[in-house]
């Protein structure tokens, strides 16, 4: 029996697997597809944005590295890393096709930002990332299974057993990564709601005839919205039908030459069509994100529009908020209620997320009402505030729990701070524990912080920017769980401690 079995080989599964890998679970991850390549998910369909808070879940386990490397990014994605400011972003972004200007962002109007390694968003192709992944979970003894398909699912208080054919996989907990189809959350009954489709949206691999007809980069027109990347012959296209046309049938190349005349308002042509896909805007997810000991995450707990490209980093925060309270629930010091928290923590982001999506198509509507609101959004986008908005809700800069503190830092992405020895959080990071940075001139936590030493790193000494902090304990996805002023309470962080990370081991 393992501890956890992931359904899904995509990258919320392999990088959950890699968060509970890390933690010294046993993972066990089942794929349905024959095996991890696609066409569909390498050049040029497979590209995807990886957001700012994306690129720092990697740093901050070790592998942004390997991850620029395998997309072909060559240079850092925080600019200068050892300035003591932040840099302006390189891309905004946009809304509804709508395109941000980087120049208008507001850094120093952004939350707690500090210089960082990983402070800017990167483009690379799902391909990319899940090679990483699988790299990274096969070092850390996660087995990977392909060509396997869930056909039930049974549990009792104990455990839970996935049937494939004729085989039982038992494990402890068992968590659906298995996408927006998700054939996990069928199974384990999970109830699923939200908003029915306004559009069918195609992707496609083409080569155009006259592609001097077209207008690069996106286009909203009278009749619906198509998207042309710069060279790599991909083209995008949304057709107001209400969702009718979404995998009703095999598109052919007649009729996505028809949607895409109509929806630009040229004669173009289509001389060939090498590959498509085609989706829609539901926005539906869980009402809960775990039913006894089945959780989900990624597209099998919620799915929206890939309007914003937010769906891929929606995943990977529900995989590190996930990994490191599931590993402490198998390892039994997770105190009470802590697994609940995942559900409350992440359902509420991707609620917002959902909204944001809906927001989106409303403003792309080929009729004169979301028209008005399209100029009024351009006005607003033209701004150095209305920039700096959807920006931070673009790159996850705005993300914060409630955790029940009126610490203004409590629950957003922990800045990356850094000692004036040259440690950075991010380096504290890396073995999946959490972190407690200790400013105080007298080390007040260092007794404290024992107590907790298998699950939490110590590290102390004046900071190169401190921000006011004479302390902070992060957890281990990288959210603040207690900060503390200039002369830290250390009763305050004990009773942080303790309520995020259990009852403190006997030390000495």
């Amino acid at each position: 029996m393992h501890d956890v079995v992931i359904v899904g080989a995509g990258p919320v599964g392999l990088f959950l697997a890699c968060e509970l890998g890390l933690a010294g679970c046993s993972v066990l991850v089942l794929e349905r597809e024959p095996g991890p390549h696609s066409p569909f998910k390498a050049e040029p369909l497979g590209m995807r944005g990886l957001s700012a808070a994306s690129v720092e879940a990697f740093y901050r386990r070790g592998m942004l590295h390997q991850v620029l490397s395998a997309s072909g990014v060559h240079d850092d994605p925080g600019a200068d890393p050892d300035a003591d400011e932040p840099s302006p972003p390189r891309h905004g972004g946009h809304f509804a096709g709508m395109v941000l200007d980087p120049a208008k962002v507001d850094v120093a109007a952004l939350p707690y930002r500090l210089s960082s390694p990983a402070s800017q968003g990167v483009l690379t192709y799902l391909e990319s990332v899940e090679a990483v992944l699988s790299e990274q979970a096969s070092k850390l003894g996660v087995a990977i299974r392909y060509g396997v398909a869930v056909s039930a699912i049974a549990q009792n208080d104990e455990s839970v057993v996935a049937l494939a054919g004729e085989h039982e996989y038992a494990a402890r907990w068992l968590v659906g990564c298995d996408g927006g189809r998700s054939t996990v959350r069928g199974l384990a009954g999970f109830e699923f709601v939200g908003t029915g489709p306004q559009f069918t949206g195609y992707s496609m691999h083409a080569t155009v005839a006259d592609p001097e007809k077209l207008r690069p980069g996106f286009n909203l027109t009278p009749t619906g919205m198509y998207l042309q990347p710069p060279n790599n012959g991909q083209i995008g296209m949304m057709d107001f039908d209400g969702g009718a046309f979404d995998r009703s049938r095999p598109p052919t190349r007649d009729h996505l030459q028809t949607v895409l005349r109509r929806v630009s308002g040229t004669d173009v042509t289509l001389s060939e069509v090498h590959l498509v896909s085609t989706f829609t805007d539901r926005a539906m997810q869980t009402t809960s994100y775990r039913q006894g000991r089945v959780l989900l995450a990624g597209d099998a707990a919620h799915i929206h529009s890939p309007l914003g490209g937010q769906g891929l980093n929606t995943g990977i925060g529900d995989a590190m908020n996930l990994g490191w309270k599931l590993a402490a629930t198998v390892h039994g010091y997770a105190p009470d209620g802590l697994l609940d928290t995942y559900t409350s923590e992440r359902r509420p982001i991707a609620e917002k997320v959902l909204d944001w999506s809906r927001a989106q198509v409303a403003a792309m509507r080929p009729d004169p009402h979301a028209q008005a609101i399209q100029g009024v959004i351009r006005d607003l986008i033209g701004t150095r505030d209305g920039t700096t908005y959807v920006f931070e809700r673009l790159s996850g800069s705005s993300i914060r729990y409630d955790l029940g503190s009126k610490h203004p830092l409590v629950g957003r992405n922990a800045p990356e701070l850094r000692l004036e020895n040259g440690t950075r959080l991010g380096d504290l990071m890396q073995d999946g524990r959490g972190v407690a940075l200790d400013f105080s001139t007298d080390r007040c936590l260092r007794g404290s912080a024992m107590g907790w030493a298998s699950r939490m790193r110590y590290a102390a000494g004046p900071a190169r920017n401190d921000l006011g902090l004479g302390a902070v304990l992060v957890r281990p996805d990288g959210v603040v769980a207690w900060a503390g002023g200039r002369t830290p309470d250390r009763e305050a962080f004990e009773q942080a401690a303790r309520h995020w990370f259990g009852v403190p081991e006997i030390y000495g």
